[in-house]
């Protein structure tokens, strides 16, 4: 498991995991180390593991909490030292084979692929107009080789010396010298590239990042021929000494090995990236807000419903999901209704199908009805993670920075429970009112006739390790989110709980008598 909780406990609820624990904060760039081990980025996480391709043994090797925040690739030199590309506050660290960091440059915007050329370093920029540099981890002012990347992503040294690089605006495949000159179009019309890579033999791979999980092979003559993997969200790959292609998903997580007719073979299942907010409609179905993607779990697996980036808040009525992403958009259905709010997180439906949403970084509450509309129905909130209706349509709402939630009265946030430790999730049974506190991984009711606060389970993994995380953004572009450890209730009574620390959505049916505290 990702954190370090003990068992959660309840007497007044059986507790089960619906879906695995994810080894890995979902899986970015990858690169095989001296060891023989493929070392795997963990954006998300904000850590390097190390991963046995023969067991799939994960380790890991960089925790998170240390002086590299979001690691997205990784590259090996000669001396065995480790080069990673630390996104967020754009910087690129040299991990010596002691276990030394030493930063090797500060200034560079949203880094993202890196690659080694003998003793050489080179770095792209992930952003618009972005630039692809060679680094001196010895000292010395950075050389800009070229500039005018529409978001560079993963590279490598082909084996005519050029370094190849994507574009992933434009569907693009470039080359340049690594000593300068003029960048030149190697293939166009690739599908979304995310990565370039070159098998033993020399072949070019390029790694798509839609659903489809599509690698296209380009030959020495142009020739293509696209491999479907099924993996969605592909982000990097590795060779081995036997030439076997491992590839990492930004989207699930995971690590597998690849053949060249497209059929895998899991070495790290895949996961949930979070998750965050969850929902369950009519019928039972679970779905979770995995950053991503939309997921739907089934049994002990997860189901990748749909590729939608940076979704974190979800609600479902009658057949739509609902939708927030903390970079500002409501969503239904995937059709944007709204953009430009500061961190919207939870999202709740009234019975009219107005949206209801906490919008964390602005500490208010906001309504969203059919023609798209916003109006304000609270303000003056700390910072307000979740909401949840009643059957009278009272509207209820967690805040994480006051440790409280309130209800709105005429506009008036009024206390409901106060006292709690970082409130997030929340839930509304009947006359019970469920609240998750992360701070704690405890789970509260409140009577909402006569006011009894119970604890009903504890030592739930609802919060990451790591108490400080890394912008939302960066340069313009998405950071990392922040944390949310959404609550549902089901229509049988169970209640469904994200559980962020490890990895999984876990659920809980009610049993015995509850513990009052």
């Amino acid at each position: 498991m990702r954190g370090a909780h003990g068992p959660a406990a309840s007497r007044r609820w059986a507790i089960r995991r619906t879906t695995r624990p994810n080894p890995l904060w979902n899986s970015n760039g990858v690169a095989f180390g001296p060891d023989g081990r493929l070392y795997v980025a963990e954006f998300l996480g904000g850590r390097i593991s190390a991963v046995d391709v023969a067991s799939g043994d994960v380790e890991v090797v960089v925790p998170p909490g240390g002086p590299v925040q979001s690691p997205d690739d990784l590259a090996f030199g000669p001396d065995g030292s480790m080069y990673l590309t630390d996104l967020v506050p754009g910087r690129v660290w040299q991990r010596t084979p002691a276990g030394e960091y030493r930063l090797v440059s500060g200034d560079v915007r949203v880094p993202n692929g890196i690659t080694c050329v003998g003793e050489r370093l080179f770095v792209n920029e992930m952003c618009v107009d972005g630039r692809l540099l060679e680094l001196f981890p010895g000292g010395g002012e950075p050389v800009v080789l070229t500039g005018g990347l529409a978001m560079g992503n993963a590279m490598q040294l082909g084996p005519d010396g050029h370094l190849y690089y994507p574009h992933m605006l434009t569907g693009q495949v470039f080359r340049i010298s690594p000593d300068g000159g003029a960048p030149e179009v190697v293939a166009e019309d690739v599908l979304e590239p995310v990565a370039v890579r070159f098998d033993l033999g020399g072949t070019l791979l390029v790694l798509s990042r839609g659903a489809a999980g599509v690698i296209t092979r380009i030959g020495p003559s142009g020739g293509r021929t696209l491999v479907t993997t099924g993996i969605p969200g592909l982000d990097n790959a590795a060779f081995d000494a036997e030439n076997r292609m491992f590839v990492s998903s930004f989207a699930s997580g995971g690590i597998a090995e690849v053949h060249p007719d497209g059929r895998t073979r899991p070495v790290v299942p895949q996961g949930l990236a979070g998750p965050f907010g969850v929902a369950a409609d009519r019928s039972g179905t679970v779905f979770a807000a995995d950053h991503y993607r939309v997921v739907v779990t089934t049994g002990n697996d997860v189901v990748t419903r749909e590729l939608r980036p940076f979704t974190h808040g979800i609600a479902e009525r009658d057949g739509h999901l609902h939708t927030t992403s903390q970079y500002g958009e409501v969503c239904t259905d995937g059709r944007k209704r709204v953009q430009g709010l500061d961190e919207p997180t939870g999202i709740a439906v009234r019975d009219d199908g107005t949206l209801v949403v906490a919008e964390n970084g602005a500490g208010r509450v906001v309504a969203v009805d059919g023609q798209d509309e916003v109006t304000v129905l609270a303000e003056g909130f700390g910072r307000p993670v979740d909401v949840a209706l009643d059957g009278d349509q009272r509207c209820y709402v967690s805040d994480e920075s006051r440790g409280a939630v309130y209800r709105i009265d005429d506009g008036v946030p009024v206390p409901v429970v106060e006292g709690l430790d970082a409130p997030q999730g929340l839930a509304v049974r009947g006359d019970e009112l469920f609240v998750l506190e992360t701070g704690c991984g405890r789970l509260r009711a409140v009577d909402l006739a006569t006011g009894e606060v119970r604890t009903e389970a504890e030592d739930l993994p609802a919060q990451p390790p790591g108490s400080e995380r890394p912008a939302l953004f960066a340069e313009g572009m998405p950071g990392v989110p922040h944390p949310f450890a959404g609550l549902a209730a089901g229509p049988d009574g169970a209640l469904h709980v994200s559980a962020p620390a490890e990895g999984t959505v876990l659920r809980l049916e009610r049993q015995g008598p509850p513990t009052v505290s």
